[in-house]
């Protein structure tokens, strides 16, 4: 595991990731929190590295696939808990809920660029292919 938290820690950490011969890399929501989906996605692409995120802008910004809550369903969601808190709910008697839905993205360009081939399989069941 490579904690990557600034610009200047890309380079060292994908050279560390390579030298210990790790095939790709995914990059958590926590890790991409810091405005480094485009860089990481660059990185993983200059190394080499099929990357997976959980965030769909991460593909779109160059990475190879992204997996994860679709935010607009979260978000929306979370606006039905505030108007049910202004409209007097207690915010302890409410469940807390998972996300509902999921988004696949798949980024053909980067996938081209590594030499990998994406399934069709696996195509049809994307949200989203970027080509």
């Amino acid at each position: 595991m490579v904690h990557i938290d600034r610009p200047e820690a890309l380079d060292a950490g994908f050279r560390k990731l390579t030298d210990a011969k790790v095939q790709a890399v995914t990059s958590t929501l926590l890790s991409t929190r810091n405005g480094l989906e485009k860089e990481y996605a660059e990185a993983a692409l200059k190394y080499r590295l099929p990357s997976m995120f959980e965030t769909e802008t991460s593909a779109q910004l160059g990475g190879l696939m992204s997996y994860g809550p679709d935010f607009e369903d979260v978000f929306r969601r979370a606006g039905n808990y505030v108007g049910r808190i202004l409209k007097g709910a207690h915010p302890a008697e409410m469940p807390v809920e998972q996300p509902r839905e999921f988004r696949l993205v798949l980024n053909l360009q980067t996938a081209r660029a590594l030499g990998v081939t994406i399934p069709q399989s696996v195509l049809v069941r994307a949200d989203e292919v970027i080509r």
